[in-house]
């Protein structure tokens, strides 16, 4: 298992950019980065070349709702941006969600279809859209992770909320560009199951985020029993990726050395 750091939640007392150093002083060289458009990604990129780490993962903030079918022409237009972005600074992974997600007087909200759209037309929607987005990715080393975004604090109502349903969307396409972020946080918030989820799921995933809850702090804070997470992961063989997707309770080092006592 490697594993990789969130540029947004860990070492925020500097710059994002200036985050790149002290991660690499405690071992992790792979680099996670939200909102890609918003973010200095040059600098980060230059930065990572600059200490040997990599960008592991980015997302577009204005991806548009592959839910909604007046977006169709906008989510093309923009997952060929990300990808020109990703191959460009050396992104090997791009997340995708099944809507847009907008920060509304400081709290996450979907943003509202264009009409009224039945759940199955949404869906539908999603999975013509993603077959025409998997034929741009084919044409570059890009790997697409869904991610299941959780209803609790992101208002609004979101399609694709719970990994039954996004194992669904990947098994449909059946592509190997196209895998799942298996999010303790995200599922525990939603459904739970994250035992069953691990083991249903198998082989969908390579990479597994450990944000405890309620607080979406280091393992070991919250209500999640991640040592018997990580015993399972070891029994199925699991040899992927652990997103580091959280917000150290005290300082970085000590919450990296617990996450290390449970999936080192």
């Amino acid at each position: 298992m490697e594993f990789t750091g969130y540029l947004d939640f860990w070492f925020k007392d500097r710059p994002i950019v200036e985050r790149v150093a002290p991660f690499i002083d405690l071992g992790v060289k792979r680099f996670d980065v939200w909102c890609w458009r918003s973010a200095p990604i040059a600098e980060i990129s230059a930065e990572c070349k600059r200490l040997g780490g990599i960008i592991n993962s980015t997302f577009d903030e204005d991806m548009g709702s592959l839910a909604d079918p007046a977006d169709n022409e906008k989510t093309l237009r923009t997952w060929a941006e990300s990808l020109e972005m990703a191959e460009r600074y050396g992104v090997e992974h791009l997340f995708i969600f099944s809507n847009q997600v907008d920060i509304v007087d400081g709290k996450e909200w979907t943003r509202r279809l264009s009409r009224n759209v039945t759940e199955a037309e949404q869906y539908a929607n999603l999975l013509n859209q993603t077959e025409k987005i998997l034929k741009l990715v084919e044409q570059t080393k890009v790997e697409v992770w869904v991610e299941a975004l959780n209803e609790f604090h992101i208002q609004g109502g979101v399609l694709v909320h719970d990994h039954d349903l996004a194992a669904d969307w990947i098994r449909r396409m059946n592509h190997p560009q196209f895998r799942l972020a298996f999010d303790c946080y995200h599922q525990q918030r939603t459904a739970g199951n994250l035992m069953y989820g691990v083991e249903a799921y198998w082989g969908l995933y390579p990479t597994f985020h450990i944000g405890d809850c309620p607080t979406r702090q280091e393992p070991g804070t919250g209500e999640i029993n991640f040592p018997n997470l990580a015993k399972k992961l070891r029994e199925l063989g699991f040899d992927g990726l652990i997103g580091m997707e959280f917000s150290p309770s005290d300082n970085e080092a000590a919450a990296f050395e617990r996450v290390k006592k449970i999936f080192g």
